[in-house]
C-alpha cells in the first residue's frame, strides 16, 4: 500500500522507466502476446498426445462386436417407424425395441416454458439401463444418442440410434461390465439432454421454471464418461471427434485420445473441427494450416456453446466427447462401414470399463492444433499474460502520474502561501462507475420488457430485442449531444486506471474457466484502450480513437462478427444480400445467446452485457468528456 499512497514511491528507477517508455512498452507486450498466439502452431510448441492414465488399457481388449447386419436391420424398422412418425419420435417403437433387450426401460418427459412469451413444449427421453453384473451398480458409463425426425433442420442420426440398439443387445450378452451401462436417445436436441442431466442429479442449471426436468422414474451409478454418437449415414468414411461444451468446458484429454487412437486403429479417417491431419513439406503451410485448426478451436470455445450434447455433460464433473461420421464422399477410396464403427464404441466403452476411478490425470486445459498434437496451459496462457500486462502498466504508469503531478502542485502551493491543489471528487467518480455497471444490469434483464412491448405492437420476439438493443446503442452513442459537462482530469485519469484494472481482472476471471473467450476480448479491445486518456482538447488521434471505440460498442461488434461469419459461408452472393442475411443471422443470434442464458447458464450474454458493457461505457465516458485540469 505504501507504493500507491507515498508520493515519493515514483522516484525509483524502475519506476522511472515505466513513466519514460510506458507505450512503447505496452505495444510490446501486446504485439509479443500476439506473436506468442502465432508462434502456438509451430511444432516445438506442441506435444504429442500420449495417455497419463494407464487403467484404460487402450487397444489391449480383444474387440469382439459384429454389429453391422444388426445395425442394419435396425435401421430399416427405424426408417419405417419415422415415416408414420415425421415430426415426432417413435417412442412406442424404441421403448418396445429396448425391451425386448432386456433392458432397464424408462422414459423421461420435460417441459420447455419459452420465457418470452410463455408458450409451452413438452418433449421426452427415453433410457435403457444395463446393470454392472461384475460391481454394485455405484459407476455409469452414458451412451447417447440426439433423436431427429425426419422433417428436421440438421443432419440425420438415425444410423446412430441404429447402432446404439444394436451395441446395447450386444452389452446385454456380456458379464465383464463393471460399470452400468445408459443407452439414452434423446429428443429436442439439447433441450432433452439439458433436462435429463437435470433430472438425474435433481438440479436445476438455468433459471427456475424455464426448463422443467421433472423426475426420473429409473437412475443408475454416478455417471463417469458419456459418448454421444451423431452419424449420419451407415457408410462412415470419416469420424469428427467434438470437445467443445458449455463455457468453453473441456473433457480429459486421455478420452479425446482414447477416441483418436480407436478410429485410427480401425483405418477410419479422424479428423478434428473437420480437418484432417495434412502434413506439407513446405514449413510455412505447415504452420498455416495447424494454426487455422488452432483458430477454429479457439472461435468455437469462445462462443461458450457446447458443439454437440456431450458438452452439457462437463459442469457435472463428466467427462465426454461426441463422435459424428460422415458419409463417404465419391472422391474417397476409403469404404469404412457401420462394422467398424462399432468396434471403435466397443473399444472406448470397454477401455472406459476399466478405470477404477475418475479421470483424473492428463490435461484438462488444452489447445488442438491437430488430432495428434496438443498445446498445455502453461504454454497459451502466456500469450494472454502479455497483453493483460500491458493493461496494468498503462493503470500503474497513469496511477503514477496523477501522485507526481499532485504533490508537485500542492508543493507549489506551499511556495506562493496558496491553499493546496483539491485532490480527487470521490462522489463524481464513485457515480460515474456506479451508473456504468448499473446500466450493465439494468441492460441485461431489458430481453423481457422489450419483448413485452414488442408484443404491444405485434413485433416479433427477435424483432423486439434487436430494435432494443439498437435504440441502446443509439441512446449510448448520444453520450456527448446530452451530457455536456467538464470532468476533472484526475477524476477522469482515476476513472480510467479503475476501468483499466477491472478489464484487467475480470479478463483473468474469464480466462480461469475460458481462455478462448478472454484472449478474444484482450485481442480486440486492448490495443484501443491502450490509447485511451483524458484528453484537454480534442484531436485528430483521439477523433481516430473515438471513432474505433464506437464500432468496438458491444453491440456493434457483435453484429460486424455476426456479418464477416455471414459473408464467409456466402461470400459468392451479392452484397445487399449479404447484408441482409446477416441481419437476419444477428437478430437471431441475439436471441439465442439470451435463450442459452437463461435455458443453459451459457455465460456469453452476461459477461458481455454485464461486464463489456460497463467498461466500454466508462471508456466512452472518458473519451467523451471535456476534461480541464483546474474544472
Amino acid at each position: 500500500m505504501g507504493l500507491l499512497t507515498d508520493p515519493r514511491a515514483g522516484s525509483g528507477k524502475v519506476i522511472q522507466f515505466l513513466l519514460k517508455w510506458e507505450r512503447p512498452l505496452c505495444f510490446c507486450l501486446y504485439v509479443s502476446g500476439i506473436v506468442w498466439i502465432l508462434l502456438l502452431a509451430l511444432p516445438v510448441f506442441n506435444d504429442n498426445t500420449y495417455f497419463s492414465e494407464n487403467a484404460l488399457l487402450p487397444g489391449l481388449v480383444t474387440k469382439e462386436s459384429n454389429l453391422e447386419q444388426i445395425a442394419k436391420q435396425y435401421y430399416v424398422h427405424l426408417l419405417y417407424e419415422m415415416k408414420l412418425h415425421p415430426s415426432n419420435m417413435p417412442d412406442a417403437w424404441l421403448i418396445a425395441t429396448l425391451n425386448q433387450l432386456h433392458l432397464d426401460v424408462f422414459t423421461h418427459n420435460f417441459t420447455l416454458i419459452y420465457p418470452f412469451q410463455e408458450q409451452k413444449f413438452t418433449g421426452q427421453n427415453i433410457y435403457g439401463i444395463i446393470r454392472a453384473p461384475r460391481a454394485a451398480s455405484t459407476e455409469a458409463i452414458v451412451i447417447s444418442v440426439p433423436f431427429r425426425p425426419v422433417n428436421s433442420i440438421y443432419l440425420d442420426t438415425a444410423p446412430s440410434v441404429a447402432l446404439l440398439l444394436a451395441f446395447a443387445k450386444f452389452c446385454r450378452r456380456q458379464k465383464y461390465w463393471a460399470k452400468d451401462i445408459i443407452f439414452l436417445i434423446t429428443e429436442h436436441e439439447q433441450l432433452g439432454i439439458q433436462a435429463w442431466l437435470d433430472a438425474y442429479h435433481g438440479v436445476t442449471s438455468g433459471t427456475e421454471g424455464v426448463l422443467l426436468s421433472g423426475d426420473l422414474s429409473g437412475r443408475a451409478g454416478s455417471i463417469q464418461t458419456a459418448i454421444n454418437l451423431e452419424l449420419h449415414s451407415m457408410k462412415v468414411s470419416s469420424i469428427d471427434i467434438k470437445v467443445e461444451g458449455l463455457n468453453g468446458r473441456l473433457p480429459n484429454l486421455d478420452l479425446f485420445n482414447l477416441a483418436q487412437n480407436m478410429i485410427a486403429k480401425e483405418g477410419i479417417r479422424q479428423s478434428f473441427q473437420r480437418r484432417f491431419d495434412v502434413k506439407y513439406k513446405n514449413k510455412f503451410k505447415n504452420w498455416w494450416y495447424h494454426f487455422n485448426t488452432l483458430l477454429m478451436m479457439i472461435a468455437t470455445q469462445a462462443t461458450g456453446i457446447p458443439t454437440g450434447n456431450h458438452g452439457l455433460f462437463h459442469r457435472f464433473g463428466i467427462e465426454a466427447i461426441t463422435l459424428e461420421g460422415f458419409e463417404k464422399a465419391r472422391q474417397q477410396s476409403s469404404d469404412g462401414n457401420i462394422y467398424q464403427v462399432g468396434r471403435i464404441v466397443e473399444s472406448i466403452v470397454r477401455s472406459l470399463n476399466n478405470l477404477l476411478e475418475r479421470f483424473h490425470q492428463s490435461f484438462f486445459f488444452y489447445l488442438l492444433p491437430s488430432t495428434d498434437t496438443y498445446i498445455s496451459i502453461g504454454l497459451y496462457i502466456r500469450s494472454l499474460v502479455l497483453i493483460i500486462a500491458a493493461i496494468f502498466v498503462k493503470a500503474f504508469s497513469m496511477w503514477q502520474r496523477l501522485q507526481g503531478s499532485t504533490a508537485v502542485e500542492n508543493k507549489k502551493s506551499a511556495t506562493v502561501k496558496r491553499p493546496k491543489t483539491d485532490g480527487f471528487d470521490i462522489g463524481v467518480i464513485t457515480s460515474e462507475i456506479l451508473w456504468a455497471h448499473i446500466c450493465g444490469i439494468v441492460i441485461a434483464t431489458s430481453p423481457f420488457a422489450f419483448t413485452y412491448l414488442g408484443r404491444k405492437i405485434n413485433f416479433r420476439t427477435e424483432d423486439s430485442i434487436y430494435f432494443g438493443f439498437a435504440i441502446i446503442t443509439v441512446l449510448t452513442l448520444m453520450w456527448p449531444l446530452y451530457s455536456r459537462r467538464q470532468m476533472k482530469y484526475k477524476n477522469a485519469a482515476l476513472v480510467c486506471v479503475i476501468a483499466l484494472i477491472e478489464l484487467g481482472t475480470i479478463l483473468m476471471c474469464i480466462a480461469m474457466h475460458n481462455f478462448s473467450l478472454a484472449l478474444l476480448i484482450a485481442v480486440v479491445y486492448v490495443p484501443v484502450i491502450l490509447a485511451i486518456t483524458p484528453q484537454q482538447r480534442s484531436t485528430k488521434l483521439h477523433k481516430i480513437i473515438s471513432s474505433l471505440w464506437i464500432l468496438l460498442h458491444p453491440f456493434m461488434i457483435s453484429s460486424i462478427i455476426v456479418i464477416c461469419y455471414t459473408y464467409i459461408h456466402f461470400s459468392t452472393d451479392p452484397f445487399l444480400s449479404i447484408l441482409f442475411r446477416g441481419y437476419r443471422a444477428a437478430k437471431q443470434a441475439f436471441v439465442f445467446s439470451i435463450m442459452d442464458s437463461v435455458i443453459y447458464g451459457n455465460w456469453l450474454y452476461n459477461v458481455t452485457v454485464s461486464t463489456m458493457f460497463p467498461i466500454w461505457l466508462l471508456f466512452w465516458n472518458i473519451l467523451c468528456s471535456n476534461s480541464s485540469v483546474h474544472s
